[in-house]
């Protein structure tokens, strides 16, 4: 799929997505390091680009490492973006990412949107924070989007109707909710806590779906 069909049935799926990228990017550059010039930013999953398009737009001074595991989602990603000096490719996960010397503790930023929801919480969820957390400078901060559990349960069947209800509305006629492993509020404070970060501060929210802005404990 191409990187245009690819956010068009994103779009679909995710209320606000279109606003997803550009709010992320500009919130983690008004943070206190990414607002640096020359900040060195991590892109963790960046799929087809979405959030590289704003940040190569919105700061163009930031040096960005554009990490996914996936090659094709990751050939994409160049394609849209062609040859900038600005971005460095890497076909990896974070965890890998570690492994090469000089990459704890380096960058000034960090986002991840919609990758922790593929995750399952048998262990996976608490190792790509972790590992987010360590490859941050103390005190920087990442921005996660990702789909939640609702803190009312009365609530759930109203919130996943109104979510394929939405998502029929937008033209696509099989809504899809499988394949993701949401948690709550209460579990994602617990995994961040102990991957690192300070508790979780939330600035978005369209039906499950939430951006909340981490902050790298000292």
């Amino acid at each position: 799929m191409n990187p245009a069909g690819y956010d068009r049935l994103q779009s679909q799926v995710i209320p606000g997505y279109a606003s997803l990228a550009r709010l992320s990017v500009a919130l983690l550059a008004a943070s206190p390091l990414a607002a640096q010039a020359g900040a060195e930013v991590l892109v963790a999953g960046c799929g087809t680009g979405a959030e590289l398009v704003e940040a190569v737009a919105q700061r163009p001074d930031w040096r960005i490492a554009a990490l996914d595991p996936n090659a094709e989602m990751l050939q994409e990603a160049r394609q849209r973006l062609g040859e900038n000096q600005q971005l460095h490719w890497h076909q990896s996960t974070v965890e890998q990412l570690l492994d090469q010397p000089g990459s704890s503790g380096r960058f000034a930023g960090a986002l991840s949107v919609l990758v922790l929801q593929s995750l399952p919480d048998d262990g996976s969820k608490l190792a790509f924070l972790t590992a987010l957390a360590r490859s941050l400078q103390p005190g920087a901060q990442l921005l996660l989007v990702d789909l939640m559990q609702t803190s009312l349960p009365s609530l759930d069947q109203q919130i996943d109707a109104a979510w394929r209800g939405f998502q029929r509305a937008s033209g696509l006629n099989d809504p899809a909710s499988h394949g993701l492993h949401p948690i709550g509020r209460a579990r994602l404070t617990s995994l961040v806590n102990a991957a690192g970060f300070g508790d979780p501060a939330q600035v978005f929210q369209a039906l499950g779906f939430e951006g909340f802005v981490l902050q790298r404990l000292s």
